[in-house]
């Protein structure tokens, strides 16, 4: 760990010399501004087709369905077949996602239906994705250089939430959700190029056949490690009760009154925060008190949540969500770092699965969460609520996990990895 350590002070360069790591990140870039873009048409669109908050969750339930079905078998198809194979496989079926959504754009449909649809075949391709990402970064840089990988990854990502929802809104609001899905597309198809230059050495294949035995296997190994379990189950839960982000259509909507164009910075808003909280620690990675800064960031992003709920003022609830995806992002970075530190590298994909199971479904099913809750008790209200909740999970898995509460440093890495 010191030795990673050492590596964040060096900056970027010596792990941007990797080119495969290099056109990875570009093609995962690339993917999550589509990506971003594509939320923010599909969200305005379905709400100007309904103005139900409850069909703002449905496009979060359509996604997580699919995910929570096929993200074990995803974790280990990523262990036993070739991960770059398995993401160009992904891309592609997130590409023609846009071209479908352009499709149903362009011939005039007024139900929301078919784009419900849509964002189940993309909640599959993410099962997929999500897991051969994960598992196939640290194939591609020395592990001494993983922490900056990380920070890399992660800054890279949060760019793209910064970029890709503004761009979103704008075009929306300029051009209108065809040519804003036409934009998707041409995203994913250079995303596809870079994926395609990517180089990774092989990776060891786990023994034995496919079983129902080996795809449990992540989960008896997040079980065996409490402080896995508990930097997981931490996630999990706030990103279940703290969904504000899913109901930002609505806030721009009928409390905010900005339109499309403020939609997009009010998405883009929380990546500026997380954005450059991941540049911080790309340079100065976290090495001490690692479980006390992952415990402080999920504390502040409920407070966050909870007084954004209740701002009427869209300046101040920028700077809200800023800091919501500052905090987010510390305790983002110190669960990756111990996640694929202590699993070797033959079940990076299913303990990825794992994780991504809790943590990026949660997303969704926090979305669908904040929906109906809307639906119940009202928008303002339920993002309240749901805040107030987090910071009664930070307390709660204080006491559950207290070896994760006290811990300094984290573990070296593992062996086979």
């Amino acid at each position: 760990m010191q030795a990673q350590t050492r590596a964040g002070g060096q900056g970027f360069a010596a792990t941007l010399r990797h080119r495969s790591f290099t056109y990875f990140q570009l093609a995962k870039f690339l993917s999550s501004i589509a990506t971003q873009i594509q939320t923010v048409a599909v969200g305005a669109q379905v709400y100007e087709l309904t103005h139900r908050p409850l069909d703002l969750g449905i496009i979060g339930l359509s996604q997580f369905l699919p995910f929570l079905l096929l993200v074990l078998p995803a974790g280990q198809a990523a262990d036993r077949f070739n991960r770059r194979a398995l993401l160009l496989a992904c891309f592609a079926t997130e590409l023609a996602c846009g071209l479908a959504l352009l499709w149903f754009t362009l011939s005039g449909a007024t139900r929301p239906w078919p784009v419900f649809a849509v964002m189940v075949a993309f909640g599959a391709a993410r099962a997929f994705s999500s897991p051969s990402a994960s598992a196939l970064l640290p194939n591609l840089v020395p592990m001494e250089l993983f922490g900056t990988a990380v920070g890399i990854s992660s800054s890279s990502w949060q760019l793209s939430v910064i970029a890709g929802p503004a761009v979103g809104g704008v075009l929306y609001a300029a051009f209108g959700a065809a040519v804003t899905y036409g934009a998707v597309a041409a995203f994913m198809v250079v995303a596809l190029a870079c994926l395609a230059l990517v180089r990774s050495p092989p990776q060891p294949v786990p023994k034995g056949a496919a079983n129902l035995h080996t795809l449990l296997e992540g989960i008896r190994f997040v079980r065996g490690r409490p402080v896995i379990l508990g930097a997981i189950s931490l996630d999990l839960f706030a990103v279940l009760f703290g969904g504000a982000v899913a109901m930002l259509p609505a806030y721009a909507s009928d409390v905010l009154h900005v339109g499309p164009a403020g939609l997009g910075w009010l998405r883009a808003s929380p990546g500026i925060g997380a954005s450059l909280t991941a540049l911080w620690l790309t340079a100065k990675p976290i090495s001490r008190r690692v479980g006390p800064m992952m415990f402080a960031g999920v504390l502040v992003f409920g407070v966050a949540t909870v007084l954004f709920g209740v701002s009427e003022s869209f300046w101040w609830s920028l700077f809200l969500l800023a800091l919501l995806g500052a905090a987010d992002m510390i305790s983002v970075f110190v669960r990756q770092m111990l996640v694929q530190l202590e699993t070797p590298d033959a079940m990076r994909g299913r303990v990825s699965a794992v994780n991504s199971m809790f943590v990026g479904a949660s997303n969704e099913l926090g979305e669908f969460e904040s929906g109906v809750t809307a639906a119940w008790l009202g928008l303002v209200p339920s993002v309240a609520i749901g805040g107030a909740l987090t910071v009664a999970v930070v307390i709660a898995a204080a006491l559950l996990f207290p070896s994760l509460r006290h811990m300094d440093r984290f573990p070296e890495p593992h062996a086979d990895g």
